[in-house]
């Protein structure tokens, strides 16, 4: 038979049978059978078992209440949820008290500061997929933010990539979604990224009445029209099922949640996964943040402030207004530079505002919290007055009056509040009648008592009597044996020990009374002040909020400002043309990481009317994928509003950068570091449009040399003779023979990396020149790598060996790649007509994909030849 709270925690684990269960006995949260042993191995610690039944011994491990959260977090980190389950009852000696479960912590649901990074959102995503159309919600419940959008593509293969790029951007802690159906392709799945933290939920909640019922009951609305999705049913199921999650692991409280906002994909530049990486926008190719574009760029001095930057570095915009105004914004800062000085240095002063008033609105923060929200309003009037000499920012100076809620803060607090109530007093005398005079009553009890020591030596003669307490007495005359004779009549013994004798008086139980009963009124009385305290702050939330907000993107544009200056950054000329004209530009990143003025500058064009694609060929280690790199960051800096490392930049809208740089396996799909170039080159030419700026570094190079220049030449060609495409490209390659195009195509333009050849030495001058490179300077880098001279002897005379028998070869395969667009025109003014050129003129050349297009040319060619063509 099992005991009472044996079967108690029986009834409350079925209710979580898949979430490690806290369960609360005492001053320690206690986790039991299976919970336990994995709460001993993830936590390390000691696992034990206890009888709680006949013949029923239960694996146990407990950690100590104080401790919890940090535990809590651990365990959280390692991929599991934890109930907790709190004594809701006061313990009355008679029956068992009441318990159940207060909060869910899971992934997506953590709100307590110890386990949230500053700079970044911890996000909880709902993600669902239907035919094209896919919907996403996201909320992150430490800064009460929440916002859904819908995608609508022509197909499924692209809502699913703009669904997986969206949530690449967000990378949210946690996923919900609904279950798979049947045999049916999981499409979801291949959407969520790899790794993520995927929680199926009950089919129910996505239907579309249940989502929108459980919105509009949260926001006590009729109707989800001012939400803005209306008429997108998908982002209103996905939004109503996280809220229903998020309202059953947050037992109902999510008073932080006030608002939802809609936003549309269309608003911001598009950016896959790939140029994500290859970008290194948030962190390096090692997992790094220090050498990635987010940490030359954050110089942030408010948590809200750095994560609005890494926002707006993840969504480049597409309007040029809202482009125009945060750079309007930025040159202000730039150019006045006490203003920014003094507005960096407040804002240093302010606290974690979002997280902070979501903490009070939902009763979690602490007095010290509430303390630092305080002094963070306080600084608002010399804001205000630092942004006084930068009318372009009037706007964001415009922040709300806070002097009511700064003056009941400090009036309600005292100086140095404690973390938590309990541990020191916090509210401050004078602040509640009621409670200073409990707090005076206590004073005088325990002044009787501490002045009792002295008047009863004098009065009984006993000059070693001694005043004390314990737990389990509480307060004691202490008088040793060989005084017992002097000890009064009116004393009562109450406890005997080795050499002396402890006593009680009525008259010291009676102010013994007085103490514990008033410090078990001042304790609740100073939570339920405390509590009034809270809600009267949190009543003006959203004017907190709003402040926040504003003060975010303060910080963010002095950041940006500080960098400019820091840096020598320009403002770019951002406009409605289709040209990228930068005069010495710089990698932001890689410049940051070198000495002072030792990065070597270059300029760019690109035009999609004459200099549509620059062929880009230059040895290794002499910084082609560096350039390819920093006119891309040129570019997105432009966009997010943002000066860019440059003398001189404009930058004609881009709505979309694509890269395909690096060498990259698929292991765990099987895909060779060719099959994925192939796949992503493949993307590129399907979703590029004219406004697109591609980034390619080296295609073809993943198979043998006729292949990849086969491959490399059909894709160049595609990209500019193509009425779709003609977008602005930059194409590295070690194939010499593409430098032939420029004559050819009238939009292709060479240039190289130049080198400085010294007899067997040579020297990386890192300058982009006109022209195109004829040597690859190979066995030069590997004497920079290091490897043996032996090895180095031996290769430059296999070299020479081959560049003496392919030198013909290399001349004929260059004149081919002149020859064939020539003499495709010949054949098609003098010759009769041939069956060849028939399937030419048939072929649908943009529906080709390059290999499809490769086999093709080889058919006609093989054709061509037997015929004696």
């Amino acid at each position: 038979m099992s005991t009472p709270i044996r079967r108690q925690y029986l009834a409350i684990k079925r209710q979580y049978p898949d979430i490690i269960v806290f369960f609360r006995l005492g001053d320690f949260y206690e986790t039991f059978d299976d919970d336990a042993r994995l709460a001993a191995s993830v936590l390390d610690i000691t696992l034990t078992s206890r009888e709680m039944g006949r013949g029923q011994r239960v694996p146990m491990a407990g950690i100590p209440c104080h401790a919890a959260e940090s535990y809590i977090a651990r365990l959280v980190a390692a991929g599991y949820k934890v109930a907790v389950c709190d004594q809701i009852g006061e313990p009355n000696g008679r029956q068992l008290v009441e318990r159940r479960v207060t909060r869910v912590v899971t992934p997506g649901t953590v709100t307590d500061p110890a386990m949230l990074e500053a700079s970044r959102n911890t996000y909880i995503a709902a993600a669902l997929l239907e035919g094209e159309r896919a919907g996403l919600a996201v909320a992150d419940l430490s800064t009460g933010e929440f916002v859904t959008t819908e995608i609508v593509a022509e197909r499924s293969e692209e809502a699913v990539a703009a669904l997986q790029r969206e949530l690449l951007r967000l990378a949210p802690a946690e996923i919900i979604r609904p279950p798979a159906v049947g045999d049916q392709p999981d499409l979801l799945g291949q959407a969520i990224p790899e790794g993520a933290y995927v929680t199926p939920t009950e089919p129910a909640s996505w239907r579309f009445h249940s989502a929108e019922q459980a919105l509009k009951e949260h926001f006590e609305v009729e109707t989800l029209e001012g939400f803005g999705c209306a008429g997108k049913p998908l982002a209103v199921r996905a939004a109503g099922a996280l809220l229903q999650y998020l309202t059953e692991t947050q037992m109902g409280s999510l008073a932080q949640i006030v608002e939802l906002s809609t936003y549309s994909l269309d608003r911001y530049m598009t950016l896959d996964a790939q140029t994500r990486r290859n970008l290194e926008l948030t962190e390096s190719s090692r997992g790094e943040r220090r050498h990635s574009l987010i940490a030359v760029l954050d110089q942030t001095r408010t948590p809200m402030g750095a994560r609005l930057l890494r926002r707006w570095v993840g969504q480049p915009l597409l309007d040029l207004e809202e482009i125009r105004e945060r750079q309007r914004g930025v040159s202000a800062l730039v150019r006045n530079a006490l203003a920014r000085a003094r507005l960096r240095e407040l804002l240093g002063q302010v606290a974690d505002l979002e997280r902070l008033i979501n903490r009070v609105v939902t009763g979690a923060a602490g007095p010290r919290e509430l303390a630092s929200l305080g002094r963070s309003l306080a600084t608002l009037p010399s804001i205000r007055e630092a942004l006084a000499p930068a009318p372009e920012l009037a706007g964001l100076a415009t922040l709300p009056e806070c002097d009511d809620l700064v003056r009941l803060i400090d009036t309600a607090l005292v100086d140095d509040p404690p973390a938590a109530l309990g541990q020191a007093p916090a509210i401050r005398p004078g602040f509640s009648p009621e409670l200073d005079g409990l707090r005076t009553a206590s004073r005088e009890a325990r002044e009787w008592i501490a002045g009792l020591e002295q008047a009863e030596r004098e009065r009984t003669g006993i000059k070693s009597l001694k005043v004390g307490y314990n737990k389990v007495f509480g307060y004691y005359i202490e008088v040793s044996n060989a005084n017992r004779a002097l000890v009064p009549p009116h004393y009562q013994r109450k406890q005997t020990l080795v050499g002396a004798e402890r006593y009680i008086t009525p008259e010291l139980k009676e102010y013994e009374s007085r103490v514990l009963h008033a410090e078990e009124r001042i304790a609740e009385l100073e939570a339920e002040v405390y509590r009034r305290l809270l809600a009267e702050v949190a009543a003006a939330a959203d004017r907190v909020r709003r402040i926040a907000r504003q003060l975010a993107q303060l910080d963010t544009l002095a950041s940006l400002a500080e960098v400019a200056v820091r840096r020598r950054y320009v403002c770019p000329e951002v406009d409605e043309s289709t040209v990228i004209e930068i005069a010495g530009g710089r990698h932001p990143v890689v410049e940051a990481a070198l000495d002072a003025g030792s990065f070597v500058p270059n300029d760019t064009l690109l035009d999609t009317e004459d200099q549509q694609i620059v062929i880009l060929t230059g040895p290794n280690m002499a910084g082609k994928s560096t350039y390819l790199r920093q006119v891309a960051l040129i570019v997105l800096l432009a966009q997010i509003g943002s000066f860019v490392p440059a003398e001189r930049a404009r930058i004609g809208l881009v709505d979309r950068i694509f890269t395909r740089i690096g060498a990259q396996d698929d292991i765990a799909s099987g895909q060779s570091t060719f099959m994925v170039e192939m796949i992503e080159t493949a993307t590129i030419l399907h979703h590029a449009t004219r406004r697109s700026l591609v980034v390619l570094d080296e295609i073809g190079r993943g198979t043998s040399t006729y292949d990849g220049l086969a491959i490399a030449r059909a894709v160049v060609e595609h990209l500019h003779n193509s009425s779709r495409l003609g977008c602005r490209t930059l194409f590295a390659t070690h194939y010499h023979e593409l430098t032939a195009l420029e004559r050819v195509l009238p939009r292709v333009r060479n240039y190289r990396v130049d080198v400085l050849e010294e007899g067997e030495r040579v020297v990386f001058l890192h300058r982009v020149v006109p022209g195109g490179a004829d040597k690859s300077y190979g066995i030069h880098v590997a004497q920079l790598a290091g490897l043996p001279r032996a090895v180095l002897r031996r290769a430059r005379e296999i070299l020479a060996e081959l560049e003496a028998g392919n030198r013909s070869e290399r001349r004929r395969r260059r004149e081919a790649m002149e020859r064939v667009p020539a003499a495709a025109l010949q054949l098609t003014l003098f010759a009769p007509p041939h069956p060849v050129l028939e399937e030419l003129k048939q072929l649908d050349i943009e529906a080709l994909s390059p290999i499809e297009a490769l086999t093709t040319l080889y058919e006609l060619q093989r054709r061509l030849r037997e015929d004696g063509s």
